[in-house]
């Protein structure tokens, strides 16, 4: 029963992981045209601020805007500072690995938002449950599978026929990047920010119930952030202004990338939690593996795919504790539900009970 109410939301899920990787993708080939990823992450987010603005103003024309206050504003400075820390480390990550460990390390986003949802009180841990056994397990497991995608790359892996001659002389040839376990360190980090950025989310929402303006005005202090960062780490002015075409595709398409998965996301993490969200992520590495070796002549290596297969293992690990809580909750609550009904019936009193019979 949780399955079928759900697949119009995974579908929807799935798609905002297909843009995101295919965004990935796009950036990459921009940053190695020579934009800065720092000016991405701050173009970006500042074209989907415009974008958004209008849409807050259609979504709210009928549906009065909810009280805001300091203490909601807070909430989303810190939530922009989360996305920000996510955007510019993911893309610092990418630049010097690939799209495909930057997917491959998104799995580990379950895991980590599940510990942050025990430590701040969002997921529930039970050891005797089965439910919260299989999450937990799941959740170490995918750490470890974390570990062994950044510090294992292992042989390239040639998924297509290549003459004998040509597949020795790259073995032969081959050398580890300098940079892979550095990107691989951005991209944990990146993922650490993500979890917060899913937890605040989630505290924000449950609280103030407008997905665009929390999306708006958190895109606001991540311009804030990221921009700053850009003007401290580009002294290159020049770099500011994008040149040539690829460019301007990369940060059209991530402004539309960004703005529709943010809110999104906002959007399911009020309607079933952070981990819920986190979930999906790591189905990127499919896509990423797929988009990669097509477009970016990526070469796909034995540590990713023996990785890859154990984070992906925790996922499922987890995402099956996580159906298990779900259909133990709707039977609790049809209970609870069931009980409540009768005890408001009024209790049914036979027919001649109180008749007084004449003999």
């Amino acid at each position: 029963m949780w399955e079928v109410k759900m697949v119009g939301v995974i579908v929807l899920m799935v798609t905002i992981e297909v843009m995101e990787i295919t965004g990935n993708t796009i950036g990459k080939v921009a940053m190695a045209k020579g934009l800065s990823s720092y000016i991405f992450t701050t173009y970006t987010h500042g074209i989907a601020f415009f974008f958004l603005i209008p849409a807050a103003f259609f979504f709210h024309r009928k549906i009065p805007v909810p009280p805001i206050g300091f203490s909601m504003i807070f909430r989303m400075f810190l939530l922009g500072c989360g996305c920000a820390g996510y955007s510019v480390l993911t893309y610092l990550g990418i630049h010097y690995s690939s799209p495909t460990l930057a997917s491959a390390m998104n799995n580990l986003s379950p895991a980590l938002t599940f510990l942050m949802g025990i430590l701040f009180r969002m997921e529930n841990l039970n050891l005797r449950a089965q439910s919260s056994l299989l999450k937990l397990v799941g959740t170490f497991v995918s750490i470890s599978g974390a570990f062994v995608v950044i510090f294992y790359k292992g042989l390239p892996i040639i998924l297509f026929s290549t003459p004998p001659t040509e597949f020795i002389l790259s073995l032969l040839q081959r050398t580890d990047e300098p940079n892979w376990v550095l990107g691989g360190l951005f991209l944990f980090a990146s993922c650490m920010c993500l979890s917060v950025s899913y937890i605040i989310k989630t505290w924000i929402v449950r609280d103030f119930r407008s997905e665009v303006l929390i999306t708006l005005i958190s895109f606001f202090f991540e311009i804030l952030v990221a921009g700053l960062v850009a003007f401290v780490a580009e002294e290159d002015k020049s770099v500011w202004t994008p040149s040539i075409e690829i460019m301007w595709i990369a940060l059209l398409f991530g402004a539309l990338q960004v703005g529709v998965s943010n809110t999104v996301h906002t959007w399911a993490c009020g309607k079933k939690g952070p981990l819920f969200v986190a979930m999906f992520k790591p189905l990127q590495m499919v896509i990423a593996v797929i988009m990669g070796v097509s477009f970016l002549s990526d070469v796909l290596h034995l540590g990713s795919v023996i990785g890859g297969t154990i984070i992906g293992v925790g996922f499922y690990t987890v995402m099956k504790g996580k159906a298990e809580e779900e259909i133990k909750k709707e039977g609790d609550e049809s209970a609870v539900l069931y009980s409540s009904e009768e005890d408001n019936c009024p209790h049914q009193v036979p027919l001649l009970q109180n008749q007084n019979i004449d003999v």
